[in-house]
């Protein structure tokens, strides 16, 4: 198992902060609700802070109403009725507030499913910029972090996962993906957390 760290150097020009979903859907209040999405949130800002120009958020859209969707998504939108557009608002879509005061300069990229390259908005962002590395926070750890996570590698990115700055509504799910990325991905992501990302961010 590797440690945590930046085993392959320091962050340079080429790095952006990938702050995945971290809104109000995920926050206090909701049935989606992140338990230790607070705990996380501080070092989420921190790093957001110190490079806003280079962040772009996502933010999950859910379906409009129960029974929307492709295949299994209609399934799980009858299943979740309640965290509908039609039932939720518009506004828990928003990022969280103390993080939605950063776009701008930050960017942001709607998504319908969990990963953020399969309707091809971050692909397009990104395209054509000097960008190799992904320094990745935000929820959850074993699903749309994940998804995030896989599509940059498939696509050839550095990918840094920060430790103290994902967040997950299970803890052994959180915990087994921590592995994973240890044990069988060791030379395509590496994970250190805010402190090591922020003082190697050149």
């Amino acid at each position: 198992m590797s440690a945590d760290g930046l085993p392959f150097g320091p962050l340079d020009a080429g790095c952006v902060h990938l702050c995945i979903d971290m809104q109000r859907l995920f926050g206090d209040g909701s049935p989606w609700a992140t338990p230790w999405m607070k705990r996380v949130l501080p070092n989420v800002r921190r790093i957001v802070e110190k490079r806003p120009s280079a962040t772009i958020f996502t933010r999950f859209v859910p379906a409009e109403h129960a029974g929307d969707g492709v295949g299994t998504w209609r399934r799980y939108y009858e299943h979740w009725s309640s965290v509908t557009q039609q039932v939720i608002g518009p506004e828990m879509i928003e990022l969280l507030p103390e993080l939605a005061g950063f776009a701008p300069p930050a960017q942001v990229i709607d998504k319908r499913v969990y990963s953020p390259w399969t309707e091809g908005r971050l692909e397009n962002l990104l395209a054509g910029s000097r960008v190799h590395t992904l320094v990745i926070t935000g929820t959850e750890t074993d699903i749309c972090v994940l998804a995030a996570a896989l599509g940059a590698i498939d696509r050839g990115y550095r990918v840094v996962l920060v430790t103290d700055a994902l967040c997950s509504s299970s803890d052994e799910a959180h915990d087994a993906l921590m592995t994973f990325y240890h044990q069988r991905l060791s030379q395509q992501v590496e994970t250190a957390d805010t402190k090591t990302v922020l003082s190697n961010w050149i």
